[in-house]
Formats: structure tokens, C-alpha cells, sequence
């Protein structure tokens, strides 16, 4: 097993996105990125902790390749936005890898190198590549949100 961790927007969608890959051992939607310990829903919601909302990916490397999980994360949202998504403004919805090996930080970067050179958006590409550091569950009634309602997506 090893762990992924991205940040694209509002982490409910994300994580249902990876939900649907074969290989994934399980998701969790937190916090990550920023300075508070421990931090609430709220407490991100502040802008002041620094935090992304993000999707942490445990997965079985022989049934889905990190290259896989790098093209969910570009199509599950606009890299090309800075802290925003949709409707959601603010660091909290940034775009973001945070890698937990050397080899997941060179294949995000080459992952982000490929899709710039590939013109697919006119605007460029912000998303963040940084190393993983702690993170913080979100509440319970955040995991799996769309899931536990029925929903697919929350696409806009």
C-alpha cells in the first residue's frame, strides 16, 4: 500500500473522483498544508491556518499507478485557478500534490510538465507541487459526503 495526498478545490468531489479508481484502498478527506494543529472545518475556513481541504489516497500500486492517480487529480478540476474553485474562493480550495516520496514528486512534476506542453488550457497551470506533511482528518460527517447522499459528483 502506499498514500497519495491532493488538494483540488472542495474536497467532497475529489475524493468521490478517487473513490471510483480500481486499486484505491480507501480515501479520507482533511487538512493539510497549513500551521494550526488539529484544525477544525472552521479553523480552515478562517484563511488564517494555511490549510488546503485534500484527499489523502491510501492505494495498491500494482492495480493503480500514481501516474493514474495524477490523471484523476487533473481532470477532477482546474488547475489553472489559484485558491478558488467554482464558486469556493479561498487557499483552502487551492491546487496541490503533496508528495510523500521522491518518486511521487518527480512524477508530479513530469505529470504537470506533459500537461502544460499539451495545450489543453490556455491559462497557466498553478498547481503546487510540495512535499506531504501532517494531516488532520476532517469531521466525520465530511467523509464521504457525496456517498452518504446518494450523490455521484458535485460538479458545477
Amino acid at each position: 500500500m502506499e498514500i497519495a495526498t491532493f488538494a483540488a478545490g472542495c474536497f467532497w468531489g475529489v475524493e468521490a473522483a478517487f473513490r471510483q479508481v480500481s486499486g484505491i484502498l480507501g480515501t479520507s478527506v482533511g487538512y493539510t498544508g497549513g500551521s494550526l494543529e488539529n484544525p477544525t472545518y472552521e479553523d480552515v475556513c478562517s484563511h488564517k491556518t494555511g490549510h488546503a481541504e485534500a484527499v489523502r489516497v491510501e492505494f495498491d500500486p500494482a492495480r493503480a499507478s500514481y501516474e493514474r492517480l495524477l490523471e484523476v487529480f487533473w481532470d477532477s478540476h482546474d488547475p489553472t485557478q489559484r485558491n478558488r474553485q467554482g464558486p469556493d474562493v479561498g487557499t483552502q480550495y487551492r491546487s496541490a500534490i503533496f508528495y510523500h516520496s521522491p518518486e511521487q514528486k518527480d512524477a508530479a512534476a513530469r505529470s504537470k510538465q506533459r500537461l502544460e506542453a499539451s495545450g489543453r488550457f490556455s491559462r497557466p497551470i498553478v498547481t503546487e507541487i510540495v512535499e506531504a506533511g501532517k494531516f488532520w482528518p476532517a469531521e466525520e460527517y465530511h467523509q464521504q459526503y457525496l456517498e452518504k447522499r446518494g450523490l455521484s459528483s458535485c460538479k458545477i
